[in-house]
């Protein structure tokens, strides 16, 4: 067939390494070897009705460079990809299936947008068959590389239509020769300085590129052709000459870090460079969308064949990570290297997903976090920058990976290193990868244990640095006048925005590191700066902080009056409409519409007299109302708390009364006073009808408030409380012939542990000095008599029982029997 040699030759460049399966009668997958895949003609007839069927699969064997298949692609939808690696079809002329297991995803990516654009040619050659026959019959071939018949060629590509262009595509791919004849009459039309000439192989050379084919891409992107297409394109009268060959052949310089022994990867890296430039700066103005996006394809292919090459040769990575931590390794040369790891890390995103997990663990395992460590100590700013960049490609890979370095005692200077870097000023390449790979690293919703031990790290250690720096830019210098410019404005909306990411993330370290240590006073220092955008940034730190909406936080704002900075900040901003104005303005919506009491009331009572003027504003005027509404729902409760307690204390004094009187009146008077003598001398002290004391609770005078006497012997029991209860009715009989108004006083204080002391003194004061005797029931149980005490002074027993009969139906007290 002769296509191997031609495959050896001009298609290396597009060979892919694949495993060749043939489905066996048993159902059965058998191997046929492992080769290299391309696309390329058949060497059949020049008939050109002929030739677009002539692409055909090839699989070259790789060790013999023997044909493993050879398969014609066609028009019928036979073609399957499976798993991005394997692409599988069934075969009419062998009558089986087969399929090509790719060893990359890059590589059956490539084949397979190849059949669908042969397929797509041939869907047409009908109609193009058609067009041979009729008027363009032209079209069969393409005119003789000539310079009088350059436009002819530039009618045939430039004016064709689409169906025409498919066409045009094939005979140019057909032409083998077509490209060198072209370039050597390039050279004749630079040689002559033939202008003419020029401009109209500058217009071919476009068309051609325009017709956005692969494979004619791989022809004038190859090493042979690349500089004098480049050179044709040159010559576009609409623009100034620029003269792309000398800055590719002399400013662009090729550099190996470390040298790359595989001839297929420096083509493709070659080739890739070449195809960026072609696109970003030679015709960037010319080129649709679909040429663009197929030149991007062919860079995404390369850069996947390239990483997946180097990354098989473990030499070579293990030769890499070597140099770079040696220290006899040269800075100019670690300078190359550290580009070259950026680079490399770079192309690993054409890999898929799972590849890409893979391959950066294998980098993490030969101690690339080390190596970024080492970096990023350097004094040279942009290398600390490249490091960076591996550094933020790593957290989008697996940031796992870097937490897990980070909260290991080696790691924890590569946090120290970031933070410090943070606060550096790059210049005019200021960006802000620190912080997002600090923010990775602080993130709530990783593992507790790595998050737990970098946080501690960062608090520790890192707050306080962060803080200082905006204490030292805010400082005033003159009193009023101009600031200590420590650190720049961007620097500083970094730290803000880090503070407001650690209170979402972070809540339980407000009150023992924010509150503590007077983060929210320092980080208002930044309503002193003159730029607008700082002084918003302080404002949504405060707004991020109350949106806890934490009781004993709203407490500490209020008390240390935190909210000033931002008042005074609005008040001088006047009426101007701006970011300043709409986030005080939000911060103060958000105090209304969650109800924070407490900084509602702070704000209308502290600051109301300055916001006034602002009252026809609506988030003003809505604070105020809100505020009123508050006050108002304050004094309607404490009215109702009153009103229940006066209520209260008005129901526990006739609920006092009323039990008295009940008692009184449902209990016979002899049975009231034999409660107690009916008792067995055997009872317990404090059994209740021991406790009940006497029949009203006197509040004796303060003389005997103090006397305590001393314990009754058991044996007596009996008799003494007989003789307790009769002095007990003596003393009240001539208190209320003394005083009428003492019983009602008693009955308020009743209650009064002291009284019943006072009591109980008085009572065996008088029995130490009066002389009564005692009559014993005849039945300790069953006695239904009065006991009468005997006359024995000035009180008759017929007053006792008279006065002792009003008192108790004054009296009623709870607990005791009565009278």
């Amino acid at each position: 067939m002769g296509a191997p040699e031609k495959l050896a030759t001009s298609n290396n460049n597009s060979m892919q390494r694949v495993k060749v399966y043939r489905l066996n009668d048993d159902g059965k997958w058998d191997d046929q070897g492992t080769g290299h895949v391309t696309i390329d003609y058949l060497e059949r007839s020049e008939d050109l009705q002929q030739r677009s069927e002539d692409l055909s699969l090839f699989v070259i064997d790789e060790e013999d460079n023997e044909t493993l298949l050879v398969h014609r692609i066609c028009s019928d939808d036979i073609y399957r990809k499976q798993e991005d690696t394997i692409i599988s079809w069934r075969d009419s002329e062998y009558s089986s299936e087969l399929a090509l297991s790719f060893q990359e995803t890059t590589g059956c990516s490539y084949i397979w947008d190849n059949i669908c654009n042969v397929q797509r040619n041939l869907h047409f050659s009908t109609i193009r068959n058609e067009t041979y026959n009729g008027t363009n019959n032209e079209l069969r071939e393409l005119p003789a590389v000539e310079l009088a018949t350059l436009p002819k060629i530039l009618k045939v590509v430039v004016d064709s239509s689409v169906t025409d262009q498919l066409c045009v595509t094939e005979l140019i791919l057909h032409d083998q020769s077509f490209f060198r004849k072209l370039m050597d009459l390039f050279g004749v039309c630079e040689d002559l300085e033939n202008k003419e000439g020029l401009h109209m192989i500058y217009k071919i050379v476009k068309g051609i590129i325009l017709l956005n084919s692969p494979q004619i891409f791989e022809k004038v992107f190859g090493d042979e052709l690349i500089m004098d297409i480049i050179g044709c394109l040159e010559y576009d009268l609409e623009t100034p000459h620029v003269n792309h060959r000398n800055f590719l052949k002399e400013h662009v310089v090729f550099k190996e870090a470390i040298p790359i022994k595989d001839p297929l990867v420096l083509s493709k890296i070659h080739q890739t460079y070449r195809i960026g430039y072609l696109k970003d700066v030679v015709l960037p103005r010319v080129l649709d969308e679909a040429t663009v996006a197929s030149l991007n394809s062919m860079i995404h292919s390369n850069n996947g064949m390239v990483v997946t090459l180097l990354k098989d040769d473990t030499t070579f990575i293990k030769e890499l990570f070597a140099r770079l931590k040696s220290p006899t390794t040269s800075p100019d040369s670690k300078r190359n290297l550290v580009f070259f790891l950026q680079e490399f890390c770079s192309l690993i995103k054409s890999l898929q997903m799972v590849q890409q997990l893979r391959l950066f663990r294998d980098l993490v395992n030969e101690d690339i976090y080390g190596v970024i460590t080492d970096i990023l100590q350097s004094e040279d700013k942009k290398l600390v920058l490249t490091g960076t960049d591996i550094l933020m490609f790593s957290v989008n890979q697996d940031p796992t990976l870097l937490r897990s370095y980070v909260s290991r005692k080696e790691g924890v200077p590569l946090l120290g290193l970031l933070v410090k870097g943070m606060l550096t000023d790059f210049g005019n390449d200021m960006h802000c990868q620190f912080l997002e790979i600090i923010r990775s690293l602080l993130d709530s919703f990783s593992s507790a244990g790595q998050r737990d031990a970098i946080v501690e790290i960062f608090y520790e250690r890192h707050l306080d640095q962060l803080i200082s720096v905006i204490t030292s830019s805010c400082k005033s210098i003159n009193g009023t006048h101009g600031f200590q410019a420590s650190a720049k404005p961007e620097i500083l909306l970094n730290i803000c925005d880090l503070l407001c990411f650690c209170v979402l993330h972070h809540p339980y370290r407000i009150k023992c590191n924010f509150l503590l240590n007077g983060v929210l006073d320092k980080v208002l220092y930044l309503t002193r700066r003159r730029e607008k955008y700082l002084v918003v940034a302080a404002v949504r730190f405060i707004r991020t902080l109350i949106s806890h909406n934490d009781e004993h936080l709203a407490s500490y704002i209020a008390k240390n009056n935190v909210f000033k900075p931002i008042i005074d900040t609005f008040i001088s901003n006047g009426n101007r409409y701006n970011l300043l104005n709409s986030a005080v303005l939000e911060l103060f919506e958000h105090v209304r519409k969650e109800n924070l009491k407490i900084l509602l009331k702070y704000l209308v009572e502290t600051f109301w007299d300055r916001l006034v003027k602002f009252d026809s504003l609506p988030s003003i005027q809505s604070l105020k109302v809100r505020y009123d509404q508050f006050q108002k729902e304050e004094d309607s409760r404490r009215r109702v708390e009153e009103r229940v307690l006066e209520k209260e204390e008005e129901d526990y004094f006739n609920k006092e009364s009323d039990e008295e009187d009940t008692a009184s009146a449902s209990t016979p008077r002899t049975t009231q006073i034999r409660a107690k003598p009916g008792l067995s001398s055997g009872s317990d002290a404090s059994s209740p009808s021991l406790r009940l004391g006497g029949l009203v609770d006197y509040e004796d005078d303060d003389d005997d408030e103090e006397y305590k006497p001393p314990p009754r012997k058991q044996s007596e029991k009996p008799e003494d409380d007989e003789k307790s209860l009769e002095f007990r009715l003596k003393r009240k009989l001539l208190a209320a012939k003394e005083d009428p108004n003492l019983v009602k006083k008693h009955r308020l204080v009743g209650k009064n542990p002291k009284s019943k002391e006072s009591l109980f003194a008085t009572l065996c004061s008088t029995l130490s000095h009066a002389t009564l005797p005692s009559k014993k029931p005849t039945s300790s149980t069953h006695s239904t008599e009065e006991p009468v005490p005997e006359k024995n002074g000035p009180v008759s027993p017929s007053e006792i029982s008279n006065h002792t009969s009003k008192i108790a139906e004054e009296k009623g007290e709870k607990g005791v029997t009565g009278i």
